[in-house]
C-alpha cells in the first residue's frame, strides 16, 4: 500500500508570513516605543498621568499656627501635634469585624456602622478628630483597609478660663472663631505646604515623593496683659460673685501711661479646652462688647465741665438743703440733707442735689462735649470682634430731667473699658494713652490731651478724697497707698422700665494717687442683699485688686508726707 504525500508549501507564501510577522512585531514595538520613549502625540505623558493619578497624591503640610503669649512671654495659645484618623468607607465596609476598631475608637459599634452607613459610596470620612498620637497609633497599628493617619495641630490654651475672654479659640480646622483668635487669625495661622506620595490599592502610604511647598508657620502675639495680674484678676471676680450673688461681672485693668490693657477678666466664666455644652452668654467678653449706664462714675467728668466753666472751683460752696431738689415732675433726693458743701464734697458724698444744681446751671451741652471728649460714644479701635462703641445722645430737644440724669450717668452707655480708658486722662495729667491689647514697644504712645493738665490734678485730688474717710468708697482705700476713684451705682432697665430691685455696682480707681500707674473698673452686675451700691459691692474688690496690682508690679508704698500732700493739693478739700 502505498503512502500518500503532503503537498509542499510555497516558498512564497513562507515569506508572506514570516514578513507580516515581522511587521507585526515592529509595529508592537514602535507602539510601545511611541507610548513610552518617543511620547508621540503625548502618549507616554498620558500613560504618566494616567498612572499618576491613580497612585499618586497630594497632601497638605499643616502649618505651624503662631504663639499667643502674655506681656512676660508667658504663653496662653499654643498648638500641640495631634493625629485626626481618616477613612476610605467603600474600603472600610469590607472588613467582616469592626469590633476591634470601635474599641479602639473607644465608640459604640452601632454608631461606628451607621457612620459607615451615612457615608456609604464615599472616599472619605474622619474616623475622629486630634487624638494624642500614641492613641491614634494603636488604632493605626490595626492595619485595616483605608484607614490612615493625619498630622495636624490642636490649640491648646495653658491659662484656661482665666484668659478665655480675651484669647478667644479656634475651630476644629484650626481657624479662629472668637476674641483674639479671630481678630489676628491671618497674623496666626501661617500657609500650609504640599508634599507628594504614592498610595496603593488599599489607600496606604507606600512611599513619599518629597515635599512640593514647605509649609510656613504663623507669626506670634504677644498681649499687652501680665498673666499674674490676670490670674489675680480673676481670683477677686470670682470671689466677688460668690460674695455678691451677682449673675455677672467684669474688672479692666489698665497701664494708665500707655494705655495698654494689664488685665482684663469677666464672669460668668468657659474653658476654652473643652467648650462642650458651653453658651454665647458665658464666651461674651463684657469689658468690651457689653454697654452699661455708667451712673455715677460720670459725676467725675461733670466736676470737668464745671471746673472748665470757669464758675465753680473745687472749694466752691454750694447749697443742697433741703437734701432733695425736684426737676420737672422727678424729685432727686440724697441719702440726707448735706447742707451746704463743697463741690468736692458733693463728688466725695456721691451728692444728687449738689449735681443737679451745677448742671442746671452750667447747662447739658458742655457736659455732653466732656463726655463726647473724654471718647464715649466712639469705638476704641482695638479690633476685638463685637466691641461695643456705646451711645452718647444727641437730641434736639432736651427735657429738663434729661439735661440733669445725663449729668449723674443715665442716658447714654459705655463699656467698662471705655470707662477705664477715660479715667486715664486723671492719671496722666489729662492726656488720655490709646486703648492697646498687644504689648507696646519701650516707647510710651502718644496720648490725646483731653483736659488741662491742672484741672486733671485737680479732679485727681478730689477722687482720693471719695476714698477716704468721709466719702462713699472708704473700702476702696489700700493700705500704704493713696488711692482715688468713684463709685457709681445704677437700676437696670428692664421691659417696664427702670428696675427698683435690680442694680449694677460701678467702681473706677486709680493708684497710686501719688504717681499714677494704673486704672481700674470694677463691674458687679445683679448683686444680690443690701450691700448692692458701687462703695458696698464694687469698692471692696477694687481694694483687693490694687493691692495686689501694687504688689506684682513692686512699686514702694507712699510715704505719709506724699499722701497728705496729694491730698491737700487742690485748696478746701478737706472734711
Amino acid at each position: 500500500m502505498s503512502r500518500s504525500r503532503a503537498p509542499a508549501v510555497a516558498p512564497w507564501r513562507f515569506y508572506l508570513v514570516a514578513i507580516a510577522l515581522l511587521a507585526m512585531l515592529a509595529l508592537l514595538v514602535g507602539r510601545v516605543l511611541s507610548l513610552q520613549v518617543l511620547d508621540i502625540e503625548h502618549g507616554r505623558s498620558f500613560l504618566q498621568d494616567q498612572g499618576e493619578s491613580r497612585s499618586m497624591r497630594n497632601a497638605e503640610i499643616p502649618a505651624y499656627r503662631g504663639v499667643i503669649a502674655d506681656r512676660r512671654g508667658e504663653p496662653l495659645a499654643v498648638s500641640t501635634p495631634v493625629i485626626s484618623l481618616v477613612a476610605d468607607p467603600r474600603l472600610l465596609t469590607a472588613v467582616e469585624d469592626l469590633s476591634p476598631l470601635a474599641t479602639a475608637l473607644d465608640m459604640p459599634l452601632a454608631d461606628l456602622q451607621a457612620r459607615l452607613e451615612r457615608f456609604a459610596g464615599r472616599s472619605f470620612m474622619y474616623l475622629r478628630r486630634h487624638m494624642v498620637p500614641a492613641e491614634a497609633r494603636e488604632v493605626l497599628a490595626l492595619k485595616l483597609p483605608g484607614v490612615s493617619g493625619r498630622r495636624e495641630y490642636q490649640r491648646y490654651y495653658p491659662a484656661g478660663e482665666v484668659a478665655g475672654h480675651l484669647v478667644g479659640f479656634t475651630n476644629l480646622d484650626g481657624r479662629g472663631i472668637a476674641g483674639l483668635e479671630l481678630a489676628y487669625d491671618d497674623w496666626l495661622k501661617g500657609t500650609p505646604g504640599k508634599k507628594q506620595y504614592i498610595k496603593d490599592l488599599r489607600g496606604d502610604v507606600v512611599r513619599d515623593i518629597g515635599v512640593l511647598e514647605p509649609a510656613r508657620s504663623g507669626k506670634d502675639l504677644r498681649l499687652s496683659i501680665d498673666l499674674r495680674l490676670q490670674y489675680l484678676h480673676h481670683q477677686e471676680l470670682q470671689r466677688a460673685m460668690a460674695v455678691t450673688g451677682a449673675s455677672s461681672g467684669s474688672i479692666v485693668t489698665l497701664d494708665s501711661r500707655t494705655g495698654e490693657v494689664l488685665a482684663m477678666v469677666n464672669h460668668p466664666v468657659y474653658n476654652p479646652n473643652g467648650r462642650r455644652g458651653i453658651s454665647p452668654d458665658q464666651t461674651r467678653n463684657r469689658a468690651i462688647t457689653d454697654m452699661f449706664e455708667p451712673g455715677s462714675t460720670m459725676k467725675t467728668f461733670t466736676l470737668v465741665a464745671a471746673l472748665e466753666s470757669g464758675r465753680y472751683s473745687s472749694e466752691t460752696m454750694i447749697d443742697t438743703s433741703p437734701g432733695r431738689i425736684r426737676v420737672g415732675r422727678k424729685t432727686l433726693p440724697d441719702p440726707r440733707n448735706y447742707g451746704e458743701i463743697s463741690v468736692s464734697r458733693i463728688i466725695e458724698k456721691s451728692s444728687q442735689v449738689g449735681v443737679t444744681k451745677i448742671a442746671l446751671d452750667i447747662g447739658h451741652e458742655p457736659i455732653r462735649d466732656v463726655f463726647r471728649r473724654f471718647g464715649f460714644g466712639a469705638a476704641l479701635g482695638t479690633g476685638f470682634p463685637g466691641e461695643s462703641a456705646g451711645q452718647l445722645p444727641n437730641r434736639s430737644r432736651w427735657s429738663d430731667i434729661e439735661k440733669v440724669t445725663l449729668a449723674f450717668g443715665y442716658g447714654l452707655t459705655a463699656t467698662p473699658l471705655q470707662l477705664a480708658h477715660a479715667y486715664t486722662a486723671f492719671a496722666n495729667d489729662g492726656v488720655m494713652p490709646p486703648v492697646s491689647l498687644l504689648a507696646a514697644d519701650e516707647r510710651e504712645p502718644e496720648g490725646t490731651r483731653v483736659v488741662d493738665a491742672d484741672i486733671a490734678r485737680e479732679v485727681l485730688a478730689v477722687l482720693q478724697r471719695v476714698t477716704e474717710e468721709h466719702g462713699t468708697a472708704r473700702r476702696a482705700r489700700v493700705p500704704g497707698y493713696a488711692v482715688g476713684g468713684k463709685t457709681g451705682t445704677v437700676h437696670k432697665v428692664g421691659p417696664g422700665g427702670y428696675q427698683d430691685n435690680k442694680y449694677i455696682a460701678f467702681f473706677a480707681g486709680i493708684a497710686p494717687t501719688a504717681d499714677p500707674r494704673f486704672v481700674t473698673v470694677v463691674v458687679i452686675n445683679e448683686p444680690q442683699g443690701e450691700a448692692y451700691g458701687g462703695g458696698a459691692a464694687a469698692a471692696p474688690v477694687f481694694a483687693r485688686v490694687a493691692q495686689g496690682t501694687l504688689r506684682l508690679l513692686n512699686l514702694p508704698p507712699d510715704d505719709t508726707e506724699t499722701v497728705l500732700a496729694v491730698a491737700a493739693h487742690s485748696p478746701g478739700v478737706s472734711g
